[in-house]
């Protein structure tokens, strides 16, 4: 247990238990073996078995435990013994991520189900009674007490069950809109006091077990669709979880201490032990190590990285141990920002089809079919009109229609999650399988920048050394990717300096003061603006760094192209879409690279406000527009395309503004999320279908009086329960020859 001593230490303990109003504590653990269901019961087993333990929840799919405990008798370290001792190590998670809504949420519909099937089961064995006094004799008395027992039993399903039907059509009265839930309400309340008004007077048919029925069914329904909109979320709970709360932190002495990650600094040099996980991010300063980035990459493949190469919090050393220089801890690291980016995912998944218009459309046409319905029969056999009137109701309640959208969209981001695309706007879906023209950015996005020692220039007898240095202290104030391989190569420079006053131009270039000096580093025009001389020949399409007398070094970068981007750009162009490049860049790289990709349409020198023009220029020819890129100068192209994506390398403005992020960082991701896409508008059509076809079947049949409510019930909800099924095909992998891998990328083509 020596291992988990640290977690006694009253700071460490605070961030990770809450106090609950009973006096216990909870704490919310990351377990990443839980793999096997067997194991996974043995450890709540074990668990339960530790003295003050009240309670242990498990959920497989975010690989978190919660406990409820009593931390005098079972401390923190000895509970995070135990489940090392069960084969399923253990890492608490800070207390802001013990969060009760969603299990709340589903505890709470679990519970109205439970209640709504067992009472419904019970007033059917009630109603039974009564049917079988259509055959043979029941006498009068005994019918009473059926029905008064039927009347009793109903009244949990009517006033707990369905209470959030109600709430729910509440609001939307409030709203002034038609959803989902006015016509359920109405619904559950006529049939149910007609029923009471019945049972009252002692004569008139009953239908409580229609009610108890139609509640129950509807409720399962709902469930199924709320436990699939969660086990979506659980993939952002990993990212999360992903980063470790301990640091082992070397002091000045050379000593190690183990202290909370989120207090590292930049600056700080800590220790990795082989098998753990990256604290923070920050810059590798063993040899080399091997990492699993599966995290962030989604690939099981160890990678390779050597001395001066970044490291991501919540990789996992496999070759180690390692030393690490952090440059980033607690909120600022990338799998903190990919944390916030999957809470934005779930709240997407929350979007209902109450604020449809469709839907909307949908509910006005199914009551005013009940009013005519209920007029009709009043002119021809009032008796029948009541009855007549609810079974139009009841079948063809939009139920089945409204749950289309939201069910197969819940789906669709579930799965493109699992793949590595972050969803970061529901709508972005339906926009993306419209796309017919997109734009992308080339540096950093479509390419790779690469500086070797031998593309640096000095042009005033400077050594290549120290004109590195001076630019890699501009550098790394810009996360623009030329600035990050400008700064990677400088790494390992010694005594690396500190700019001062550092201003960033997007698109532009870097300015600042280093030792002294004050310099700027970027394009041509920009670097020599303050010296107003001309570019010297041969380096005017280059990285340049300048003072006011003109140019000090030429940095001439090479870039690469991504190795998965000619093989996206086909596809795209393969399904009708339209590419293009455009970049700040020099022309004649930017032509260079365009030839390699197949990209007819490029464009060079393009600012920020160049790229968005095109973009709406494109738009305003009635096209639908895609952008991708990664660096902060995409911002305004991508909040203004119809569809925009980034790269999870890119910065956290690209990001904010991005509706798909591809964490992964490679641009297959398209692909997947395009064919997700078309699968998704595809099962929402035919589902619409479904339930426009069953009501146009069923309506007249109720509308004549030929189905009684209970049967009505029966038909409404086995609809909605085809919708749901339905919904699950979107992201199956079907076996034809199209579903096959791309042997350069390892892309697989998903059919459309």
């Amino acid at each position: 247990m020596n291992s988990y001593a640290a977690w006694a230490h009253p700071q460490l303990a605070a961030q990770v238990l809450r106090l609950r109003r009973d006096g216990s504590s909870e704490v919310a653990l990351s377990v990443e073996s839980m793999t096997d269901a067997r194991q996974v019961l043995r450890l709540e087993q074990l668990i339960r078995s530790l003295p003050g333990v009240k309670r242990v929840a498990i959920d497989r799919p975010a690989r978190r435990v919660r406990v409820v405990l009593d931390a005098g008798r079972t401390p923190l370290p000895t509970l995070l013994a135990n489940f090392a001792a069960a084969g399923c190590p253990a890492q608490p998670l800070q207390h802001a991520s013990i969060d009760d809504l969603r299990s709340q949420e589903q505890h709470d519909a679990l519970k109205r189900l439970l209640v709504a099937g067992m009472c419904s089961m019970q007033v059917m064995t009630y109603a039974f009674v009564i049917y079988i006094g259509v055959v043979d004799f029941v006498d009068f008395s005994t019918r009473n007490l059926f029905r008064w027992l039927g009347l009793l039993t109903s009244v949990p399903v009517v006033f707990y069950s369905a209470l959030p039907f109600f709430r729910g059509a509440a609001q939307e009265l409030r709203e002034r809109r038609l959803g989902i839930n006015l016509p359920v309400a109405l619904a559950v309340a006529l049939v149910f006091l007609a029923s009471m008004f019945n049972t009252l007077r002692g004569s008139g048919e009953i239908y409580f077990d229609s009610v108890t029925m139609f509640v129950f069914l509807l409720l399962g329904g709902r469930y199924l669709e709320l436990r699939s909109r969660h086990r979506s979320g659980a993939m952002g709970d990993a990212a999360i979880d992903g980063a470790p709360l301990l640091a082992q932190r070397r002091r000045a002495d050379g000593e190690l201490e183990t202290v909370p990650a989120m207090t590292l600094l930049p600056g700080d040099r800590v220790h990795i032990a082989e098998g753990t996980r990256v604290p923070a991010d920050g810059v590798l300063q063993s040899a080399h190590v091997e990492l699993d980035e599966a995290l962030l990459s989604g690939e099981s493949r160890p990678v390779r990285r050597v001395r001066g190469e970044p490291l991501i919090a919540g990789s996992v050393l496999l070759s180690g141990p390692a030393e690490l220089l952090v440059e980033h801890s607690g909120d600022t690291t990338t799998v903190a920002r990919l944390g916030e980016l999957a809470t934005r995912a779930r709240q997407a998944r929350s979007t209902i089809a109450a604020s449809d218009r469709v839907v909307g459309r949908f509910v006005a046409r199914v009551l005013g079919l009940t009013a005519l319905t209920a007029l009709g029969w009043l002119l021809v056999d009032p008796a029948r009109a009541f009855e007549a009137a609810v079974a139009v109701l009841v079948v063809a309640c939009p139920c089945a229609f409204a749950l289309t959208r939201p069910t197969t969209l819940t789906r669709a981001l579930g799965v493109l999650a699992g793949r590595g695309v972050l969803v970061t706007s529901g709508d972005a879906l339906g926009r993306l399988a419209e796309v017919d023209y997109a734009l992308f950015d080339k540096t950093g996005t479509l390419t790779v920048p690469q500086l070797q020692h031998r593309a640096v220039e000095p042009l005033r007898g400077d050594s290549v050394e120290r004109v590195l240095q001076l630019a890699a202290a501009l550098a790394h104030e810009s996360s623009h990717p030329l600035a990050r391989a400008l700064a990677d190569t400088a790494r390992q420079q010694a005594l690396p300096l500190q700019a001062q006053s550092v201003q960033v131009v997007a698109g532009a270039g870097i300015s600042g003061e280093v030792a002294g000096r004050a310099l700027w580093l970027g394009r041509a025009d920009y670097a020599l603006a303050p010296s107003g001389q001309p570019a010297p020949a041969g380096v005017a399409d280059a990285l340049l760094l300048t003072d006011a007398d003109g140019v000090i070094a030429a940095f001439h970068l090479d870039e690469q192209p991504r190795t998965d981007a000619q093989h996206v750009l086909e596809r795209l162009r393969g399904d009708g879409i339209t590419t293009s490049m455009a970049s700040g860049d020099a022309s004649s790289r930017v032509a260079t690279m365009a030839a390699r990709l197949g990209i007819a349409d490029w464009h060079a020198r393009q600012s920020p406000a160049d790229k968005l023009e095109r973009l709406q220029a494109a738009h305003a020819e009635g096209h639908t527009t895609l952008a991708v890129g990664d660096g902060s100068n995409d911002a305004p192209l991508l909040a203004g395309a119809d569809v925009s994506a980034a790269l999870a390398s890119g910065t956290e403005l690209a990001q904010a503004h991005a509706d798909l992020l591809l964490m992964d960082g490679r641009l297959n991701g398209l692909i997947d999320a395009r064919a997700i896409a078309r699968q998704l508008q595809q099962v929402t059509a035919q589902s619409r279908r479904w339930a426009l076809a069953y009501n146009l079947c069923a309506v007249p049949f109720a509308a004549f009086g030929m189905v009684p409510p209970w049967l009505a019930g029966i038909g409404m909800s086995l609809s909605s329960l085809v919708v749901v099924l339905n919904a699950l095909r979107v992201g199956r992998p079907e076996a034809t020859a199209d579903d096959r891998a791309d042997p350069a990328t390892g892309a697989r083509e998903l059919p459309a």
